[in-house]
């Protein structure tokens, strides 16, 4: 006997598996910064030579790369690790909120995250989704 999900159901299920593929992407990507970081740490690490010392950046630029390369690595996976807990929430249809802002934030990252990010919101808004993460919809006031 086949068991039959809901279009709903079944979306949910699909999305929650592409949150995970997108949060690995993104954790992925958010490794570039450490490039940044390491040319910073070689500025500032590295022994000024006597004969290039004229040539040599002042360490200053190597801290400027280290903070700024540090930055954007510890926003980029902490963002991967809230897509993760958003993938995480969908099937067990806990923190609606949560996951409905998470897919806003990813409409920014450009191509995969927001396909998904729209996919996510418009699956979202529907009243029967809203039903199976336990919301009350509210009834529209008659327009007049």
């Amino acid at each position: 006997m086949a068991t039959y999900l809901s279009d709903d159901e079944e979306h949910l299920r699909l999305l929650g598996i592409f949150h995970y593929v997108v949060g690995a992407l993104t954790a992925l990507f958010a490794l570039f910064p450490l490039i940044h970081f390491s040319l910073g740490l070689f500025f500032v690490l590295a022994p000024p030579h006597s004969t290039q010392q004229q040539g040599a950046p002042p360490a200053i630029i190597g801290w400027f790369f280290m903070i700024i390369g540090g930055m954007f690595f510890l926003l980029g996976e902490s963002f991967a690790a809230c897509v993760f807990a958003a993938a995480r929430f969908i099937p067990s249809r806990r923190r609606y909120w949560f996951i409905f802002v998470v897919a806003c934030l990813q409409c920014a990252f450009f191509p995969f995250g927001t396909a998904l990010g729209v996919f996510t919101i418009v699956v979202l808004s529907r009243p029967s989704v809203k039903q199976l993460f336990g919301l009350g919809v509210t009834e529209q006031p008659p327009a007049i």
